[in-house]
């Protein structure tokens, strides 16, 4: 433990001396970290800290947040994307566009990752996680992204953080868009939108589609020479309306549906491995839907409300194949596992939340949820139900206050109860501190909370595998940051400390006593895992230079994660799967005159292991990326984006492949409508 502390202590010093030494003398004015009140409208608000919006300068929890000019100005196609650039996660895909994509936080598992969109939970109800395979970046607004355990706030599967995903709201003079975008593995890329605001109704649409013939999803470097194509629809809309005594009302909605084909692996039966193999007629189709509803409504000076409603809805259709290729050994046989599944999965979310303000420094929260999964799984090519209808639900009460003191001094403390129809309650609490020293814009801020995931349908019902008998992940976490503005809004930086410790993690153990149902060979979910993760994230934001000859503005945005996990289950004290110790992402923006902006991505990943015992390492990597884009005319942007520029060979997990060196272009246009 000290050993690792000390690694912790030399890395913070070293990489913040190195970087920021030329900088620290500069310290002055506020902080600005994050983006707005009600999805937008004000930069530097908040809203997922406290789920009430406060401006960034007086947040107490780590949180990044990204807003949808900047997807815009770097030509982001996907959330996934998005993510990879920022602190404190790993994200990483099982091969080209539309494979599966697991996003971890603060050295968690992606089940311990709360995603939302517009309020919709949609983490799967049947295996927990939130798979962005599907996720594109057209008509987002803003993510944000608050890291730590975060349970108190948002309930079971946040005990490594949340993800809250917001759609863009109609703004100003009505205005239709449209873009078409061409490149690399015959990529066509297309659709169009309409916005805007007439009077007490805004509004905001777009349809898009996306068609590849992709690259194989195991790595063509191993052998693997089947394309895997994916095909993507995604519609969204949001409708609201600004009712009488600044009351708000919001209906949003999202369609996707994705089909890609993808690899696996085929036993080997000299060896008794899985090894990777080239699957010809594998494949998957993924309709998703999201509907949420909220009403928001001051019912006195001091006391407001805010009622959502939510649903979720996926349905999963695999296929498995016909013919598979062995890699290693080269022989194509049939697929030795064939199977064709369809997983029906259903979140629904009901929340009343009052806010009651107690002068200025106080504002006090308190809340109602109800939070009910629904699954099925049916094996198609038997024609058999695998199970069906297994809903997990609960109900939580929750309640925050929150102290501002002179616009100086901020906390927060809360606790909740959620009371589960499967395995019974769950406590957690929350407290945070942070002082803000406004005449040379230092802050420190600090937090400490407990967090708790829910057994997934699949680990309580699995027939052969599932434990009816589970009880919830617990977690405990703190962490403590500096955070400092520099001189004439220049920029900022903040340096943090992170420490969390997993337990009752759910694994798959060998016990022939306890695991007795037909089906599981001696193997079931047990509560037996024990995890801890520390680290540090370094996050640097620097207006470099404004309005120079041929350099209008010159941005550098730096971060950094070093994350030393341990896997104590046993006391073999390994990394846990899939996170490496190190990670660096850069993007220099550069404008040089009025109309023409150039973004250069950097992003470095450390070595990291695919299994627990840590014998299959997957090698570190750097990529690079350039977009640009040039306005034609006040409607007319033509746009370049270039990934991994040097061709860098690499896989972000162990087998699958990564995208060659390839172009993209497009032509995007915009035009107000005279209403």
């Amino acid at each position: 433990m000290s050993q690792v502390r000390s690694c912790l202590l030399c890395s913070f010093l070293v990489f913040l001396f190195s970087i920021f030494s030329p900088l620290l003398s500069a310290f002055a004015q506020d902080i600005a970290m994050a983006e707005q009140e009600e999805p937008i409208e004000v930069p530097d608000v908040v809203v997922s800290a406290t789920k009430t919006p406060i401006p960034a300068k007086h947040v107490t929890s780590a949180v990044e947040v990204i807003t949808g000019e900047d997807i815009q100005q770097r030509k982001i196609r996907t959330v996934a994307e998005a993510l990879r650039w920022s602190s404190g996660l790993a994200v990483f895909q099982s091969g080209g566009l539309g494979t599966v994509v697991d996003v971890r936080m603060r050295g968690g598992t992606p089940e311990q990752t709360l995603v939302l969109i517009d309020g919709a939970i949609v983490n799967s109800a049947t295996i927990g996680t939130y798979d962005f395979a599907n996720l594109t970046t057209d008509n987002i607004e803003r993510i944000e992204i608050l890291r730590g355990s975060q349970s108190m706030l948002w309930g079971s599967d946040a005990m490594g953080g949340v993800i809250n995903i917001t759609t863009k709201r109609g703004r100003d003079r009505p205005n239709v868009s449209a873009f078409v975008e061409y490149g690399s593995f015959n990529t066509i890329r297309g659709g169009g939108g309409l916005s805007g605001k007439k009077g007490p109704i805004d509004f905001s649409g777009t349809i898009t589609r996306l068609d590849t013939a992709g690259f194989s999803a195991i790595n063509y470097r191993r052998g693997a020479t089947e394309r895997d194509g994916y095909h993507n629809w995604q519609g969204s809309l949001r409708l609201g309306a600004d009712l009488p005594r600044d009351g708000r009302l919001d209906f949003s909605f999202r369609w996707m549906d994705g089909i890609v084909n993808f690899d696996g692996f085929a036993f080997n039966p000299v060896t008794f491995a899985s090894d990777p193999a080239d699957v010809f007629g594998a494949r998957s189709q993924s309709t998703q839907y999201v509907f949420a509803g909220d009403y928001a409504q001051p019912i006195t000076t001091w006391w407001s409300q805010k009622l959502t409603l939510s649903r979720a809805m996926d349905n999963l259709v695999s296929d498995g194949g016909t013919v598979e290729r062995n890699l290693v050994t080269g022989a194509t046989a049939p697929i030795g596992f064939p199977f064709r599944s369809q997983i029906e999965s259903t979140s629904n979310r009901i929340e009343w939340q009052h806010n009651f303000q107690i002068g200025k420094p106080l504002l006090l929260m308190a809340g109602y949820q109800f939070r009910e999964q629904k699954g099925d799984n049916r094996d198609l090519l038997a024609n058999t139900t695998t199970f069906e209808n297994k809903t997990l639900s609960s109900h939580a009460g929750f309640g925050e206050a929150q102290l501002n003191l002179w616009d100086r001094v901020f906390g927060t403390a809360g606790i909740r109860q959620d009371e589960y129809n499967v395995f019974g309650s769950a406590t957690t609490y929350r407290v945070t501190g942070g002082y803000l020293h406004q005449e040379t814009g230092t802050k420190v801020r600090g937090s400490y909370s407990t967090g708790f995931r829910a057994p997934t349908i699949n680990q309580l019902f699995f027939p052969g595998f599932g434990n009816p008998n589970l009880q919830p992940e617990k977690s405990q976490s703190l962490d403590a940051a500096i955070e400092q503005s520099l001189p004439n809004d220049r920029g900022s930086i903040s340096v943090g400390y992170f420490w969390t410790r997993y337990r009752n993690l759910i694994l798959s153990i060998f016990d022939p006593a306890v695991c007795t149902a037909p089906g599981s060979f001696g193997f079931c979910a047990q509560n037996v895992g024990l995890a801890r993760a520390e680290g540090v994230e370094v996050s640097t934001k620097l207006k470099v230079l404004r309005d120079k000859q041929w350099v209008k503005n010159l941005d550098l945005f730096i971060n950094y994660t070093y994350a030393a996990t341990r896997d104590i289950t046993s006391g073999s004290d390994a990394r846990l799967p899939k996170w490496p110790l190190h990670q660096i992402s850069t993007v220099i923006s550069y404008q040089p005159v009025e109309g023409l902006l150039a973004n250069l991505e950097g992003r470095y990943v450390g070595e990291r292991f695919g299994n627990v015992g840590n014998s299959l390492a997957t090698p570190s990597f750097i990529v690079w990326n350039l977009s640009a884009s040039y306005d034609v005319t006040k409607h007319i942007q033509a746009y370049l984006r270039f990934d991994n520029m040097f061709n860098e060979e690499y896989e972000e997990v162990l087998f699958f492949g990564t995208p060659i060196r390839s172009i993209f272009g497009g032509v995007r246009i915009n035009y107000d409508l005279p209403l």
